[in-house]
């Protein structure tokens, strides 16, 4: 049995989550301890326990420790039962995180896999529904991985209420390396989201993003989706859609928090991206470190900075897979990684 040190890097969700998604991946046995010692509320909080459920039915794995609360787990999967699944979080936990979780487990299913998730779709410290299906999905279809995603509805902390589908298809062949070595976007997508509060919001936000893009020859393109989810909430997302390379950059809406600072915040985080010279942001780049490592060739892509996340899920990934290549060179302001094969 593989044991994974969950207090490693930054200590948080994420090791846990990419563990037990390996281990289904590899069918190997894990113990994971120490989860998120180092946090203020340690061990399983509910998202995370949501997700182990969800891959011990999806895996039919022997499992001991999926307790919330529980500081230590031990997971033993079995084979994949592709089907239907339906599962509730239960609070506004991230329906996007749970199924990464899962996409990444399942990877090799030989049978379509369809799960439908109640709970939160736009939540802090979490991908927002919009990057998932405009930033991390669609790098994912480029490297040959069919997936489609439905949001039936928008789900904002503290009630959640979230409602959406995932369709998984069979890889007909093996994942294919990404190669992103230049790219400057001249086009800025975005999607501003609003439950039961003033359309003004949105419009000072959008607002904000096109005229501070004017001086770097950039069109922005913000559309508004209004809905009438179980708690109010707002947020923006800001995507690039050229297939030499990927930003996205998300702001939830806080209290006291003006909409103008909300969009400043998303366009200059994603402007400090294309500036650096990066083709890939921070984020998207530890959520397809995975897939890298496991495509059929070198893959290559710039980044600004990597992050403790991206640490973390490397660590994780030569836990799983010792002979792991990955090399790091800084040039100019950002740092070129390649996967080796």
């Amino acid at each position: 049995m593989l044991h994974i040190d969950g207090s490693y890097g930054e200590g948080g969700g994420q090791i846990l989550r990419t563990a037990v998604s390996l281990s289904v991946l590899t069918n190997t046995p894990i113990e994971v301890t120490q989860i998120r010692a180092n946090r203020s509320n340690p061990g399983l909080r509910p998202q995370h326990h949501l997700a182990l459920l969800v891959m011990k039915e999806l895996s039919n794995a022997d499992t001991s420790g999926l307790q919330i609360g529980s500081s230590s787990i031990s997971f033993k999967p079995g084979d994949i039962r592709p089907g239907s699944y339906e599962f509730d979080i239960g609070t506004a936990g991230s329906m996007v995180l749970v199924f990464q979780t899962i996409l990444l487990g399942v990877l090799r299913t030989n049978k379509e896999i369809h799960v439908r998730l109640h709970g939160g779709s736009d939540v802090k410290w979490a991908p927002s529904w919009d990057y998932f299906t405009q930033v991390f999905l669609p790098v994912l279809h480029q490297m040959g991985y069919s997936v489609s995603a439905q949001l039936n509805k928008r789900g904002y902390y503290p009630k959640g209420g979230g409602d959406a589908e995932l369709w998984i298809h069979p890889m007909k062949k093996d994942l294919s390396a990404i190669v992103f070595e230049s790219f400057y976007p001249d086009h800025v997508f975005g999607t501003v989201h609003l439950s039961n509060l003033p359309d003004h919001i949105a419009k000072r936000m959008k607002h904000e993003v096109v005229k501070t893009v004017v001086p770097y020859d950039i069109t922005a393109q913000i559309q508004t989706e209004k809905s009438d989810a179980l708690s109010p909430g707002v947020g923006l997302t800001l995507w690039t859609e050229m297939e030499s390379g990927k930003f996205g950059s998300v702001v939830l809406g806080e209290k006291g928090v003006s909409a103008e600072k909300v969009g400043k915040k998303a366009i200059d985080c994603m402007l400090s991206d294309i500036n650096s010279k990066a083709t890939v942001d921070s984020f998207l780049s530890d959520q397809i470190l995975p897939y890298v490592v496991l495509a059929k060739s070198n893959s290559l892509f710039h980044v600004r900075l990597l992050t403790g996340h991206f640490k973390t899920n490397l660590w994780v990934l030569q836990q799983f897979f010792p002979e792991v290549d990955i090399c790091f060179f800084e040039q100019d302001d950002a740092v070129k990684v390649i996967c080796k094969k």
